[in-house]
């Protein structure tokens, strides 16, 4: 038994001040208000948390990389970006690519894979990718290269059913001690736009669907709508974005299965009042939730606080987009992709494009609950509770009896000082 007592816990519909987490091998068991005091028996590790704020383990389903490392650097790199992103509170994330050949997809999927399987929890959570896909819309792309898009195949669903997932990799499995590894980093190299097809990347996350959580892609694109339908028909989970969809082509994808809308706002056709855009249709529907990125310098914090009032906290994820420069110092360099980048105020290309951002979550969390007002209940929401919700991970995301001991445990100005997951401490700073 493991209990955590005294600590200001941030629950579903309240805060309570102060509050004790009674934990059992990975779950918890009991929420009591006040502190408890040591076990005389020496039953149960006590850890004294007052002062100190506990909000459940961040959920991040959009993060390229982090302290150097992109998910796409090969063999190893997701494993090791699992061990690191507890040091910013999260518990489990979406591997995030940007548009790549089916052979760097494939490495990715099996690298998630051999991690999922199971094993001792030492790392972050490692959820089925993001792919910011090939099929994105060229004039909306930003830091995506060019060469790697595609137009959707005339035929998607029947490539895409052609090869059945693999389903025996849907159980959330963690990074096992025996499999941690120094990762073997090859950058991804720009590709020949003639060495594969449309149906070679769709026949590639076809047979590795059970490893594919989100597809983000353009429906205005000819074949657009085809493809969301045989997406969602795949169970995976379609996301708009890197789109100039208008606001009925937008509604259309809606109707057509997606539940998801990549950073709102940022490389999507401008909202105004006579057309709305993707922007407009995503804030105007119950059916899809969005992400938003929180720095401050993609998303102005007034649209911040106009997109949290239109949607309600339940239907916004708060997202990184972290790359590989998140949590290095300004002027750093790291890849994106294997093209490189430089840490500013974001991510930039060395064109100057903006290619993602270098936030990590402790930032988001605080960005959300000071900058655009949001309360600390709604700030866990959007950081933790809807991401869970959306992407039907059972027990996660929340505080409450029965569900898993993942929590980040915070200072007063948001800074994470221990994160547990599963019951374990897996960071801590002393």
């Amino acid at each position: 038994m493991i209990v955590l007592s005294g600590a200001d816990v941030v629950l579903s519909d309240r805060v309570l001040s102060p509050a004790t987490i009674v934990i059992d091998d990975d779950t918890i068991v009991a929420i009591e208000p006040g502190a408890r005091a040591p076990d005389a028996g020496g039953n149960a590790l006590h850890v004294a948390l007052g002062g100190y704020l506990i909000v459940p383990g961040f959920i991040d389903v959009h993060v390229h990389g982090v302290s150097g490392l992109d998910v796409l650097d090969g063999p190893g790199a997701v494993r090791a970006i699992a061990e690191l992103l507890p040091r910013w509170g999260v518990t489990a994330f979406c591997p995030t690519t940007v548009a790549c050949s089916p052979t760097a997809l494939a490495s990715l999927f099996e690298d998630i894979a051999g991690i999922r399987t199971g094993g001792h929890v030492t790392g972050a959570r490692v959820l089925p990718a993001h792919l910011e896909s090939n099929f994105i819309a060229a004039d909306y792309r930003g830091a995506q290269p060019l060469a790697c898009l595609r137009q959707p195949p005339a035929d998607a669903r029947a490539v895409l059913l052609s090869r059945p997932g693999d389903s025996s990799r849907l159980g959330r499995g963690q990074v096992s001690p025996e499999s941690r590894a120094t990762p073997v980093l090859r950058p991804v190299a720009q590709v020949d736009a003639n060495s594969y097809t449309a149906g070679d990347l769709l026949a590639t996350i076809g047979a590795h669907r059970a490893d594919v959580g989100i597809v983000t892609l353009a429906s205005e694109l000819e074949g657009g709508l085809d493809l969301v339908r045989a997406l969602s028909q795949a169970g995976i989970r379609v996301s708009l974005g890197h789109s100039g969809a208008t606001y009925d082509q937008a509604i259309a994808a809606i109707e057509a299965g997606a539940r998801h809308a990549t950073h709102l706002f940022n490389r999507m056709r401008t909202m105004s009042h006579r057309e709305p855009g993707l922007a407009g249709a995503v804030l105007a529907s119950d059916e899809i939730a969005a992400e938003l990125i929180c720095d401050g310098v993609h998303v102005h914090p007034a649209a911040l606080r106009i997109a949290i009032a239109a949607k309600g906290a339940n239907r916004i994820m708060a997202i990184t987009d972290g790359t590989a420069g998140s949590g290095l110092p300004r002027g750093a360099k790291a890849t994106l992709g294997g093209y490189p980048i430089t840490v500013a105020d974001t991510a930039l290309l060395d064109d100057g494009t903006v290619a993602g951002t270098v936030l990590t979550m402790d930032r988001v969390f605080a960005a959300l609950a000071s900058t655009a007002g949001a309360s600390l209940v709604d700030a866990a929401l959007m950081c933790a509770t809807t991401p869970a919700r959306e992407l039907g991970l059972q027990g996660l995301g929340v505080i409450a009896p029965g569900s898993k001991a993942d929590l980040a445990v915070l200072d007063a100005n948001f800074r994470v000082r221990q994160t547990w997951l599963g019951g374990v401490m897996v960071f801590s700073e002393q």
